[in-house]
């Protein structure tokens, strides 16, 4: 007889199988990262008398399978006025401040002081000193506001020289709001962060200061260095000033206008970009 005039013929699906295959479902929904060895385990635990052979029959007919590991989502936090969750817009539209400490090599403190544009990505102040206190830190907001015009938001962490009635009385006078993050949690502040965390790289770990002029010096040198030379990827590898002038060319149609990122004019730029530029 030929072969091809027969053919098997299933056998009806016993009880004991849709019982099997009830199980396997429910230990999926509890144990998803399982696969069909662990399964057959936690079966061989409940008394169930299968190999692995079978179960991974009954796993592959049933469409079971462990899902591929996802990365974890970094949140935004809790604080509305993260960086995130409120971006810079346009030039001037958000600045951030923040400090960071070091000391000279007799082993005096210094203080820096950085105040950034989040948008140009441009140093607007290096300020070092042995102490800066709150009135000092008005006195440099007066100079940037005489140069540069008033921004409509600071944002910055909860340090006592930010949070002081001087700070408030000043920005009410101005028209200028604070945005404060949420204590302990400096990644909401993550434009000052990154921006320190490349003057911590590629200054106060390379150089000693002798002493508090030396420091001045390499202050403004650094300023200058970061706002002409040092090309920016969140940018499209042009320096801030770059970035900054085709932003202030664009209201101007006689002006020449550089192109900024993907051929758009001042575009807002994805915080990971900026955080690993």
């Amino acid at each position: 007889m030929a072969r091809s005039t027969k053919r098997y013929r299933a056998k009806e699906i016993s009880t004991d199988e849709k019982q099997l295959v009830t199980r396997l479902h429910e230990l999926a929904r509890k144990h998803p990262r399982y696969g069909y060895r662990m399964m057959t385990a936690k079966l061989r635990q409940e008394g169930w008398q299968v190999n692995f052979k079978r179960v991974y029959r009954l796993w592959r007919k049933e469409g079971l399978k462990v899902p591929k590991k996802t990365r974890k989502k970094r949140r935004l936090g809790h604080s509305g006025n993260s960086c995130v969750r409120r971006r810079a817009e346009h030039k001037d539209h958000v600045w951030c401040w923040d400090f960071i400490h070091d000391r000279t090599t007799s082993g005096k403190a210094l203080k820096w002081l950085a105040i950034t544009d989040e948008y140009t990505r441009e140093c607007l102040a290096l300020e070092v000193d042995r102490s800066i206190t709150a009135e000092k830190v008005v006195d440099v907001l007066v100079n940037l506001f005489i140069s540069r015009g008033v921004p409509k938001h600071i944002r910055s962490d909860n340090g006592p020289e930010f949070i002081a009635e001087v700070i408030g009385e000043h920005a009410k006078r101005t028209g200028l709001e604070m945005l404060y993050v949420e204590p302990g949690s400096p990644w909401e502040n993550g434009f000052a962060e990154s921006f320190f965390s490349r003057l911590r790289d590629e200054l106060l770990n390379c150089e000693e200061f002798a002493n508090l002029a030396e420091a001045r010096w390499f202050a403004r040198r650094r300023k200058e260095e970061h706002n002409e030379e040092r090309p920016h990827s969140s940018l499209n590898y042009q320096t801030p000033s770059a970035f900054s002038a085709g932003c202030a060319a664009a209201s101007a149609p006689a002006a020449p206008t550089l192109q900024p990122r993907h051929n758009r004019q001042c575009k807002p730029l994805p915080l990971t970009q900026s955080i690993l530029s």
